[in-house]
C-alpha cells in the first residue's frame, strides 16, 4: 500500500514506520520535520525508514524530528523489529538490522494476540575512547570530567553504543533542570557530532531512575540507547552490578551487560495505529 505508515511506541517514546520503498516523495529534511509535526502532521519522536541491506537481513534509517540522522535507537530498533514481524516481513523471531551504527541483532521474546510484545535487542559493543565517541578531549576515555557552562559545571561520563552519549550523575533528578541544560549539553563544542543527554540518579546495585535529553528530539519520556549508555557508565564507574533495571518516565528497561561491554537491552512495545498518508499532506511536503 503506497505511503502506508504504522505508528508505534516504546514506553512512550513513539515514532512513525515508512517502508521506502512504498513512498512517493523523497523524505527530504523538510518532510521529516512536517511528518513528525504534531500539529501539521502525525505527530512524533522520529521516523524509522525500513531501506534495503546487504550485511543483514533488514536495514534501517533513523530519521529525528528536526530532520536530522541518528546512528541507532535502542526504542526505534524494538519499534522496527514489532513493525517487520507483525506487518509480514518475516515470520522469524530473532533477525539481523543494520543501522548507521552498526548491525545489531534483534529476538521476539514474547507475544500478546499473536503480534510482537516484548523483544530483545543486542545493541553492540560500549566504546569509551573519547576519539571515537567523539569528545574533544586530551584523555582516553571522558569519565569524571568537568563540563562548563555559563552558570553551572557538569561532571560528566561519555560513552558509545552505537551513538554518543553524555551521563551526568546526580543525587536527585529533576525535570527542569535537563530541560534547561539539555540543549547547552546536546550542542556544546566538547561533542563534535553534538550527543545526547541523561541525568541519572542510581538507586540500589541493580536499579537507575533516569531522565532523557535526546539528540535532536529534546526532553523524551524514554530512550533505549540512553538506558544502555548510562547502564554502562554505572557499571564502569563500579556503582551497580551488568544486569539493570532502568526506570525512566516513560517506564522500564532491562539491560544486561558482559565482560566484554557487549549491550542487551529487553523491552516492550506497543503499537499505536496504522494509516496512509494524506495526498495533500504529500503536496505540502513537495512544495
Amino acid at each position: 500500500m503506497q505511503n502506508f505508515f504504522v505508528k508505534s511506541h516504546g514506553l512512550g517514546n513513539d515514532y512513525i514506520v515508512l517502508n521506502q520503498e512504498d513512498i512517493s516523495f523523497e523524505l527530504t529534511e523538510k518532510a521529516i520535520i512536517r511528518i513528525c509535526d504534531v500539529h501539521f502532521g502525525i505527530g512524533s519522536d522520529g521516523i524509522l525508514l525500513k531501506v534495503p541491506s546487504d550485511k543483514a537481513d533488514f536495514g534501517l534509517r533513523i530519521l529525528n524530528p528536526d530532520g536530522s540522522e541518528a546512528e541507532k535507537s535502542g526504542n526505534g530498533l524494538r519499534i522496527f523489529s514489532k513493525y517487520l514481524y507483525d506487518h509480514g516481513f518475516t515470520t522469524e523471531k530473532s533477525f539481523s538490522i543494520e543501522t548507521p551504527g552498526g548491525l545489531v541483532r534483534a529476538e521476539i521474546m514474547e507475544e500478546k494476540s499473536n503480534k510482537a510484545y516484548m523483544i530483545k535487542v543486542d545493541m553492540g559493543q560500549a566504546i569509551f575512547e573519547a576519539e571515537k565517541i567523539p569528545v574533544n578531549l586530551e584523555q582516553e576515555e571522558c569519565i569524571d570530567e568537568s563540563l562548563p557552562l555559563h552558570d553551572k559545571t557538569f561532571q560528566i561520563n561519555c560513552v558509545s553504543v552505537g551513538n554518543p552519549h553524555c551521563v551526568i550523575l546526580v543525587d536527585e533528578l529533576y525535570e527542569e533542570e535537563i530541560k534547561n541544560y539539555g540543549s547547552d549539553i546536546e550542542n556544546h563544542p566538547m561533542f563534535p557530532n553534538r550527543i545526547n543527554v541523561q541525568f541519572a540518579k542510581v538507586i540500589s546495585r541493580n536499579e537507575v531512575e533516569i531522565m532523557i535529553w535526546e539528540r535532536g528530539a529534546g526532553w523524551t519520556l524514554a530512550s533505549g540507547s540512553s538506558s544502555c549508555a548510562v547502564a554502562c557508565t554505572v557499571v564502569k564507574r563500579g556503582l551497580t552490578d551488568r544486569n539493570l533495571t532502568i526506570k525512566m518516565p516513560g517506564g522500564e528497561l532491562a539491560i544486561e551487560i558482559d565482560e566484554d561491554w557487549q549491550i542487551r537491552m529487553t523491552g516492550e512495545v506497543r503499537e499505536i495505529g496504522t494509516g496512509t498518508l494524506g495526498a495533500e499532506l504529500i503536496e505540502d511536503l513537495e512544495l
